[in-house]
């Protein structure tokens, strides 16, 4: 799965294995790969968090052999084919063996040891998943060129049940395998994709073997999940302040209603202009009511005048601020807001009591609140 490679970080924990040797070997066999290929073997920086080549091989009669110093240290390395991709792996200080397909990139893998071999039938199994929404795909555009809602529908719930067994999965897969770098770096991915809740995820770290738990990457995720936590429904609201489009410092104190609504948006954001009439249709019946609204823009510095014609433009009659550095804002880094549009409601104790609620079910909460 490329988008796991590519995503994969730093982790370094302590390794108990044991032998005689101070070496052990990865022997390669490839497929499609021209004599003289020079495959690159890559190892993740622990302090940069970026790859640095380790070492070169070059394929000779479709083969390879390569050794390694064994160390007590755990890291991910991959091996980088020229015009193909990656082909990540895990170091346990055992012999491992590389199929390599030339053709299918993704389909190559790392055996030998009980974290390659765990991950080896992952990414068999996502591509399963993978190969079922394809098909689905292409079953929904011939249903809609011959205009057929009922099988549209079927497999929209189909995708749905897909997206689902494919979560059950993963995280059956971090519940068995705690001691794999792997599932770490699944818990991270699932996190930051919104397939796990900040709860299922303290779980997840919580079962990892100690040494995981202590690692450097397991320490970051607890990291975000307290800056989650600290904005959570049941948590208070943490204060903030910034300048208002006429130059004023603002506080979120100061925009308190009997309900508020901090709203992180920006003119650049599509979703968001598509999901501002209906907040303002909303501030418009509940205002006179207890209603407040606070909406902290994460436009781009030296783009002030976008923001305020955007405010204009879709009549946006409440509190706004904003420090116009993107995706650097400060309030959107105090309230782990990663995508937007995302809303906080507060109760009139400043406690947050929902989080990103659109459309009708933003009316319906504050009806429900205010009526």
């Amino acid at each position: 799965m490329k988008y796991f490679v590519l995503a994969i970080s730093a982790l370094l924990v302590v390794s108990c294995g044991n032998s005689n040797s101070d070496t052990y070997t990865v022997t390669g066999t490839t497929n499609g790969l021209a004599d003289g290929t020079n495959i690159i073997v890559h190892q993740v920086n622990p302090v940069t968090n970026q790859p640095a080549a380790i070492d070169t091989i070059v394929v000779n009669a479709g083969n390879f052999t390569v050794t390694f110093p064994k160390s007590d240290m755990k890291v991910v390395n991959y091996f980088a084919v020229p015009g193909k991709g990656n082909v990540a792996y895990f170091p346990e200080n055992t012999d491992l063996q590389v199929v390599i397909y030339s053709d299918s990139i993704q389909s190559s893998y790392v055996s030998g040891s009980p974290q390659n071999d765990a991950y080896r039938e992952f990414t068999k199994t996502l591509r399963g998943f993978v190969d079922q929404k394809k098909d689905n795909s292409i079953r929904y555009r011939t249903a809609q060129q011959e205009n057929d809602t009922q099988m549209m529908r079927q497999i929209q719930q189909e995708n749905t049940d897909l997206g689902n067994q494919e979560k059950i999965y993963k995280t059956k897969f971090i519940a068995e395998n705690g001691n794999s770098i792997f599932s770490v770096m699944l818990i991270s991915e699932m996190l930051n994709r919104k397939e796990m809740t900040a709860i299922d995820a303290k779980k997840a770290i919580g079962n990892l073997n100690s040494e995981l738990q202590a690692s450097a990457m397991a320490s970051k995720i607890k990291a975000t999940l307290e800056s989650m936590s600290a904005a959570d429904i049941g948590a208070q609201a943490p204060d903030f302040s910034a300048l208002t489009p006429e130059g004023k410092q603002l506080s979120l104190k100061d925009a308190m209603g009997k309900y508020t609504i901090i709203d992180f948006w920006a003119s650049w954001c599509k979703p968001c202009r598509r999901e501002n009439p209906n907040v303002v249709n909303v501030y418009q019946k509940y205002h006179d009511k207890g209603l407040n609204i606070i909406s902290v823009s994460l436009d781009r510095a030296g783009q002030k005048e976008r923001w305020v014609k955007a405010i204009e433009d879709d009549n946006m009659d409440w509190y706004h601020i904003s420090n116009l550095k993107f995706w650097q804002d400060p309030i959107a880094k105090m309230y782990n807001v990663r995508s937007i549009p995302a809303t906080f409601l507060l109760d009139e104790n400043g406690v947050i009591i929902d989080k990103n609620l659109r459309g009708p079910a933003l009316e319906a909460k504050i009806a429900s609140l205010l009526n």
